[in-house]
């Protein structure tokens, strides 16, 4: 498997454009993770958890990255908490 620098973000950023010719949004991504099954959902924060414990330079691109990256998990986090209170 090659190695793939781009964050979790980025990496659905590429695959919806290649699906439907532009980027997904925060909301967007949020939404369609209430479609995976616990055992995906938990994986998906756990990487997205990982790659927030990773250092972290100081540049405006990395810092806005990073911000988007800790949106997105409270808005995951959120959505796994309230399905899995649902035991969906």
């Amino acid at each position: 498997m090659v190695d793939d620098d781009r964050d979790f973000i980025q990496r659905a950023d590429s695959a919806s454009e290649k699906l439907h010719g532009e980027p997904m949004d925060i909301d967007k991504m949020a939404e369609n993770f209430a479609l995976c099954g616990l055992n995906k959902r938990a994986g998906t924060l756990e990487r997205i958890d990982a790659e927030l414990r990773g250092e972290i330079d100081s540049s405006q691109h990395n810092l806005r990255r990073r911000a988007q990256m800790m949106e997105l998990r409270r808005k995951m986090g959120g959505v796994h908490d309230a399905l899995r209170k649902a035991r969906r």
